[in-house]
């Protein structure tokens, strides 16, 4: 395929680089493979060469070794580093959005979209390093100054998740180079193709500008890779992106040996339809929010909780809506909804419809795997609607597939207690014309969730505010506002320029 070659992306590719060069310590000939298949066509893209023990020890010490070098470079001429990083995306981004969703299977817009967050995150990265500011207060003392400057941390962990194969990682990567930090990144062993071109990418402005060794390093594997990051006291911040049995596995580990993480895990989103709210938005809303990405991220619309007074409306025009969706080849334009990554994510979505309907959910749009001419991989379901009854467990769990859960409430003190009964609590929003209501869920009373949204749906977050959640969400801030904290630790300084030196509670030594 042409993108592939754009991208220099071969049947084989090594899994080991640090950001400059690959690394042929790590890749013995004997060494486990990880072959992408695209859940599009069930067909094999490549294989990659995964990093072992040895491999992963030396990229470690190289992005230790780089960072001495790197928290020198003023913070604007590392910017710099990112906006041509953010051109080269630019120039290849076409290309690497049909392999996001080639490989990934999200529709093409949606791959495009996702290039285009790393482009905008490269945009932000640019302006914040000029902006790494500290506070000043005043001393107590006289001929004292008080100010606090920020610090980068050192080699910051990036583990990332197949739904988002690229873009997690440059909210995490660019801002993490601008304060100073050098990074190392297990990509989902899922989309690994993704992750070595955008590898391909840096590597060529990193030469370029003469940027040492290991500023931006990659390591292939499985689930082993990710125990060796988290338990690793040589790297002080470890970024998960993932489910939250993975993101609890992880913090404790890296609270084990007092590191920082870093966690965006599973996410449960409603939105609340009100009575008064403007169908023409909600509907729209509500259907790109439950099917995009074939329901697979952690923003996804999970459940509708809707006003009596307009129950039934919904429902009709939802199941309308649903009736239009065109699913199929992502990489035709045409089609709305593409496949699940793999055949397990099938299985949790057969499994989840059938313990829905063991727990009295009702359907009114049925879910089924696709078969047939252009379904080929196994990989395609059809979106599904079901009636919830409020108690129903499954409703409480997050499943990474297109099911949409109806509830109804009478009060919205019962809706926003609904919204806020389950254990996730990353992206909320509510749907009303009614600025006492809208207030009201915006508010320490309202929804509990990170993200709160008033006529918008749950899923798509703008770069200049910080993303994430609370609960089992993890607590992690990403992206915009002052989540740039997040990669480096806080100094205090004091400069006494007087001729004394007052001690504490005027204590005094005769010398």
């Amino acid at each position: 395929m042409e993108f592939l070659q754009q991208l220099n992306i071969g049947p084989e590719n090594t899994g080991t680089s640090t950001g400059t060069n690959w690394l042929s310590s790590g890749l013995p000939s004997g060494a486990p493979a990880i072959t992408s298949v695209s859940p599009v066509d069930g067909k094999r893209i490549a294989t990659i060469t995964t990093t072992d023990k040895a491999g992963y020890d030396t990229v470690i010490e190289t992005a230790r070794k780089a960072f001495a070098e790197w928290r020198t470079w003023p913070a604007p001429r590392r910017g710099e580093v990112v906006r041509q990083i953010g051109e080269a995306l630019r120039a290849n981004k076409q290309a690497l959005g049909r392999l996001v969703s080639y490989e990934m299977g999200k529709s093409l817009q949606e791959g495009y979209g996702e290039v285009q967050e790393m482009i905008d995150i490269c945009d932000l990265a640019v302006g914040l390093s000029r902006q790494l500011n500290g506070l000043t207060m005043h001393s107590e003392r006289p001929a004292h100054r008080m100010y606090e400057q920020w610090h980068p941390l050192g080699v910051v962990g990036i583990i990332s998740a197949f739904n988002f194969p690229v873009a997690v990682w440059s909210w995490n990567s660019m801002i993490a180079w601008v304060c100073g930090n050098t990074c190392v990144w297990k990509p989902s062993e899922k989309t690994p193709l993704c992750a070595v071109a955008c590898q391909n990418i840096i590597a060529s402005v990193f030469a370029a500008n003469k940027v040492p060794e290991g500023v931006g390093c990659l390591v292939t594997g499985a689930r082993d890779l990710g125990e060796w990051l988290a338990a690793d006291t040589r790297i002080p911040l470890i970024s998960a992106t993932g489910s939250t049995r993975m993101g609890k596995a992880v913090g404790t580990v890296v609270a084990a040996r007092l590191g920082r993480s870093l966690l965006e895990l599973g996410g449960n989103n409603a939105i609340i339809i009100s009575a008064d709210a403007d169908l023409n938005i909600a509907i729209p809303g509500a259907v790109f929010g439950a099917v995009g990405t074939a329901g697979q991220r952690c923003t996804t619309t999970r459940r509708l909780i809707i006003h009596e007074k307009v129950y039934d409306k919904v429902k009709e025009k939802l199941a309308a809506a649903y009736g239009q969706l065109r699913i199929g080849d992502p990489l035709n334009e045409n089609n709305h909804v593409g496949p699940l990554i793999d055949t397990d994510a099938v299985k949790s979505y057969q499994q989840a419809i059938a313990a829905a309907k063991e727990q009295g959910c009702r359907f009114v749009v049925d879910g089924e795997v696709l078969a047939g001419d252009g379904f080929e991989s196994g990989c395609y379901v059809r979106p599904c609607i079901a009636e919830a009854p409020a108690t129903a467990p499954i409703v409480a769990q997050e499943t990474f597939a297109p099911i949409l859960y109806l509830l109804k409430y009478s009060s919205l003190e019962e809706a926003i207690a609904i919204q806020n009964g389950v254990p996730q609590g990353l992206s909320s929003a509510i749907m009303t014309l009614n600025l006492r209501e809208a207030e009201q869920f915006l508010s320490a009373a309202g929804s509990d969730c990170g993200i709160a949204n008033v006529n918008i749906g749950t899923s798509g977050a703008e770069i200049g505010g910080a993303f994430g959640g609370e609960k089992e969400t993890g607590g992690g801030r990403e992206s915009g506002s002052d989540a740039w904290k997040a990669y480096m630790r806080r100094q205090t300084n004091t400069i006494n320029y007087s001729t004394q030196l007052p001690l504490a509670q005027g204590i005094k030594f005769n010398l």
